[in-house]
């Protein structure tokens, strides 16, 4: 019996002694890799605003309008007469993302004048408009919006001959 005593303590004392191996666990997770690429956002003008060859009574000031569409349509009121010649509302060709909204702003030009080339002669800028759609307006789904500006210019009688110009301002945040 000493014996089989033996071989079981050894035995115990052999299985105790032994280190127990770890064995190897593996786990995995995915992630979705992601971001949004947008097309350059831009604003190009494709036509200056331009109210053609008036010519003014001498004693009657009046108006010379262009309506803010595509059609660019011309009238006139009070001493103001309409001659043959072009004439057009400004256009602003943009690109956003697709559907965006953006937030247009039109500032007209400095003082609300046009000047003649010696800056000694003025045209008033009565009102600046832009088309129907608004001041807020959404890229279409390709990402292009267009946008027409109009204006209202006031001629004294006898205004000075002169070929009269301003700059305005169109401004585009995209949202």
């Amino acid at each position: 019996m000493r014996y089989t005593l033996l071989v079981a303590a050894l035995a115990a004392t052999t299985a105790a002694a032994t280190p127990a191996f770890a064995q190897a666990v593996t786990d995995t997770a995915q992630a979705t890799a992601r971001g949004v690429v947008l097309q350059q956002h831009s604003l190009i003008n494709n036509g200056a605003l331009d109210f053609g060859i008036v010519t003014v009574d001498p004693a009657t000031s009046g108006t010379v309008v262009i309506d803010s569409s595509a059609a660019g349509t011309r009238s006139a009121t009070g001493g103001v007469t309409l001659l043959p010649s072009p004439s057009q509302a400004a256009r602003f060709d943009g690109l956003a993302a697709p559907n965006e909204t953006v937030a247009l702003t039109l500032t007209p030009p400095v003082g609300n004048v046009l000047q003649d080339a010696s800056a000694t002669n003025t045209i008033t800028v009565n009102s600046m408009s832009v088309d129907a759609a608004g001041l807020t307006r959404t890229a279409d789904s390709n990402g292009n919006f267009t946008v027409y500006v109009g204006g209202d210019f006031g001629l004294a009688a006898n205004q000075a001959s002169g070929v009269y110009s301003g700059t305005f301002t169109l401004t585009a945040e995209y949202q």
